[in-house]
């Protein structure tokens, strides 16, 4: 018997276990960062600026798919932290540059754990994990060419 219904079900959701797997992910990172003293919001964030030293806050916005409104009390409790430095672009005051010191930097070597302590949380093969990063990331990258920006950076 066909039902009609089916679609509705929520075992019949991709949306479903996207989420919970996020829940999932989001809580056994959770004492990790607790140790670090960072969410985990604050974490990616830190990611962003390990790697760039300095970036403009409308391209953090658009690489970790956040509003400027989530972002702005992120990078003001990272600041009283001391890990970044917020500043005007003195060419356009439109523009914050966000710069990572020296105190930001070092919290970099204490969180090289986190990364192989989460991986060793699920028991997926290096294939299985490859293949889950390209999918997501495809689903990611084809919203973000339906959205016209001035500046766009691959994931």
């Amino acid at each position: 018997m066909d039902d009609k219904y089916s679609a509705l079900r929520l075992r019949n959701q991709l949306c479903f276990p996207i989420y919970a797997v996020s829940n999932l992910i989001t809580r056994k990172y959770k004492p990790l960062l607790d140790r670090l003293d960072l969410t985990y919001t604050q974490y990616i964030v830190m990611m962003v600026l390990w790697e760039e030293k300095q970036v403009n806050e409308k391209l953090l916005c658009e690489t970790l798919c956040l509003r400027s409104n989530t972002l702005a009390p992120l990078l003001k409790k990272l600041e009283q932290k001391g890990y970044l430095k917020r500043r005007r672009d003195c060419k356009d005051e439109r523009n914050l540059e966000i710069t990572l010191t020296k105190e930001g930097e070092q919290i970099e070597e204490k969180a090289l754990c986190v990364p192989e302590t989460i991986a060793k949380e699920f028991n997926l093969t290096s294939e299985e994990a490859a293949m889950l990063y390209q999918t997501l990331y495809k689903i990611l990258n084809e919203e973000r060419t339906k959205k016209p920006t001035k500046r766009r950076k691959e994931l």
